[in-house]
């Protein structure tokens, strides 16, 4: 999410993916490697990368800022991808901020399969509210979204705040237990794990 321009222009290079970005940060990324080229979208866009694959864009609650002049110059996002019958939301890095953002995409896109959440950074709530939720905004999140199965990420690798490095573990199992949702339908992976298309699929939240 902090777009280390250097990797994606190794990335580039040795396996020239197909890069979508919310708009503004075409420009950044081409002042760093000219010849990449971007797809650019707005909030709401839905986009065809391949026959039967389309990526949608959708709202998240955060800013962007590559340095100390350009707060919000360009857009930050999150993703629907949408093929094979499947649907998978990924919320990027942000805030709760009310849940607005998670009740425009649930309207667009109902019945998510899966929804990719970030559970971590998230102390002190003061300084780190408006950036990252923690794990009770997520498990909000996964209520409002009415997906099928949810995991958590943006934990676990590095210790970024406050809280323990695997504090946000034990505060989702709280915040599931706190809302009646069976901890299987909400998994914290962990750094290089695994998970397979089906586990912990259930009713909707």
């Amino acid at each position: 999410d902090h777009m280390d321009l250097p990797t994606i222009a190794r990335l580039w290079e040795r396996d020239q993916p197909r890069i979508i970005a919310p708009l503004g940060n075409d420009t950044i990324i081409r002042a760093q490697a000219p010849a990449i080229p971007i797809g650019t979208m707005d909030w709401g866009n839905r986009l065809e990368v391949a026959p039967g694959l389309h990526v949608s864009m959708q709202p998240a609650y955060h800013w962007s800022a590559r340095a100390t002049n350009d707060r919000n110059h360009a857009l930050w996002a999150a993703f629907v991808i949408l093929g094979a019958g499947r649907s998978v939301y990924f919320a990027g890095d942000t805030g709760f901020g009310g849940g607005r953002h998670f009740q425009t995409t649930a309207a667009r896109h109902p019945n998510l399969d899966v929804a990719l959440l970030p559970i971590g950074a998230y102390e002190p709530r003061w300084f780190m509210a408006s950036n990252h939720m923690n794990p009770s905004d997520a498990v909000r999140a996964f209520r409002i979204l009415r997906a099928r199965s949810a995991l958590g990420y943006h934990w676990g690798t590095f210790k970024l705040t406050d809280e323990g490095i695997d504090q946000p573990v034990h505060d989702l199992g709280i915040a599931l237990k706190k809302e009646g949702i069976p901890a299987r339908r909400f998994t914290a992976l962990r750094p290089g794990q695994v998970w397979t298309t089906g586990q912990g699929a259930g009713s909707s939240a």
